[in-house]
């Protein structure tokens, strides 16, 4: 157990802070996803290079996102808390989001500095992976193992929020004009870490007996099957969820014989959002594992529907129903299939791999795949999820506090 008897099962001003920080997190990569191509151009480089980008720094994340989760288990054992990295790597995301624009717009593009900007994006992409893991792994010690779902389920709903105004935001946020808007970004994330830092409870004393390690582990001890399994459920969990939208927005397409469905795709991604929250609570009920399962259940038999019948609004609820048990579930699943001694470790190998998976999507499905392609893919996909779930059976044990 994380948590004492004389405390809460879930510790709910710091568990909303930390949602706060999901919110802030998915507004940064919000306005930068806008922002890239034209800055880009802008700084003479073609905005084709903004997808080169992009799949180089998830592939630096891939790498960096676990060694910083990593380094945070490591920082818990060194000086008793996570938050020292946490911090740093906040301020030095901040002050590289704002210095994005600021490069842009007050150095002039001649060619013998003109890579600077390509390095000040992927110094901030970096910047990222230093606190995203283990920031959110800190909701092991928010919660109650058994309601970890319900705690998990406001980040989903913070993060959905924000991310579902992308399309219909996106002429707002590029009205602000990139300094205006990457500095109140910035600002978010500095205020919504020191949220999360002034909220935390104290820190106790790391047990070293019940941890048993050297302050140097070995790599002998790193649990590599595990993270194999988390590395394949990222995978499958990115392709899945990215094919399964694919299947439902061309589905409405063909139906409504309109490629302006954005308005719906809109409020199926708040509807995504909100579902999280009685979702979290049914896996608090019946077992994260079983929700999960139950989830990629749900999911695939909506997806037969949606191939069969077509996008209707009580098929597509469905869909988002059994696709929120999913979701919302893995974090839980990651942090009840690591020890706490390697909980910022298995955060960071799912957030790098899915982030990875997604970036690489269009280099692997073309965009003129079918509905009924992106459908099966989408079943086959939440099936290996499935299958990583009932491995990870084998592994289940009372965390250690």
């Amino acid at each position: 157990m994380n948590i004492s008897k004389s405390q809460p099962s879930i510790l709910w001003v710091q568990v909303l802070a930390l949602a706060g920080l999901q919110a802030a997190i998915t507004l940064t990569w919000l306005v930068y996803n806008l922002y890239l191509p034209k800055l880009l151009t802008q700084f003479g480089f073609p905005a084709s290079l903004a997808a080169s980008l992009l799949v180089l720094e998830t592939a630096l994340g891939l790498i960096l996102e676990p060694v910083m989760g990593g380094l945070s288990d490591q920082a818990v054992r060194w000086v008793g808390s996570r938050f020292p990295l946490i911090c740093a790597g906040v301020i030095l995301a901040a002050s590289l989001f704002i210095a994005i624009p600021c490069v842009v717009t007050f150095i002039p593009p001649i060619e013998v500095i003109k890579g600077i900007l390509p390095l000040v994006l992927i110094a901030w992409a970096l910047a990222m992976t230093i606190f995203r893991s283990p920031a959110i792994s800190l909701l092991g010690k928010y919660a109650t193992p058994k309601d970890l779902p319900l705690a998990a389920s406001f980040l989903t709903l913070a993060g959905g929020i924000v991310g579902s105004f992308r399309d219909i935001g996106n002429k707002f946020i590029l009205g602000l004009g990139p300094i205006f808007a990457f500095s109140i970004a910035s600002f978010v994330l500095l205020l919504a870490v020191f949220t999360v830092r002034f909220f935390a409870p104290p820190e106790t004393p790391v047990n070293r007996e019940i941890f048993n390690i050297p302050k140097i582990p070995k790599m002998s001890e790193i649990p590599i099957d595990k993270l194999g399994i988390i590395f394949l459920t990222g995978l499958s969990m990115a392709w899945g969820s990215r094919l399964l939208m694919s299947a439902i927005s061309k589905t409405l397409k063909t139906q409504l014989n309109t490629d302006n469905i954005t308005t719906i795709m809109v409020g199926i991604s708040l509807t995504l959002a909100f579902v999280a929250l009685p979702a979290g609570f049914l896996a608090t009920k019946i077992g994260n594992r079983q929700a999960m399962l139950a989830g990629i259940g749900t999911t695939i038999l909506s997806i037969i529907l949606i191939l069969g019948l077509g996008a209707h609004f009580l098929i597509i609820l469905l869909a988002l129903v059994g696709f929120s048990l999913i979701t919302n579930g893995v974090i839980p699943f990651i942090l009840g299939l690591m020890t706490q001694r390697w909980a910022g470790l298995g955060i960071g190998m799912y957030f790098g791999e899915f982030s990875l998976a997604m970036s690489l999507f269009s280099f692997v499905f073309p965009a003129t795949i079918t509905s009924v392609f992106a459908g099966f893919g989408s079943a086959l996909a939440f099936l290996i999820t499935g299958v990583c779930i009932m491995i990870s059976g084998k592994y289940s044990k009372p965390q250690l506090s």
